[in-house]
């Protein structure tokens, strides 16, 4: 290794925006057994569906519609 890195011409990372967060949440059961069954049959894993319908309740500003009785 070198004593010294030479950082001068470095550009900053174009996907740090992209960057995910790890995080905890509680989901229901049968939510998660949902998206795994989804997950089967699309080919793509459980987390990123979550997280593709997620994101698309954002951009598209989706409100949810709660009464309480």
């Amino acid at each position: 290794m070198r004593d010294e890195y030479d950082f001068s011409n470095a550009r900053k990372n174009p996907y740090t925006k992209r960057l995910k967060k790890t995080i905890t949440i509680n989901l229901d059961i049968d939510t998660i057994d949902y998206f795994k069954g989804l997950a089967e049959t699309s080919g793509i894993p459980y987390q990123t569906l979550i997280n593709m319908y997620l994101s698309d309740c954002a951009v598209n500003h989706k409100k949810l519609q709660i009464s309480w009785s």
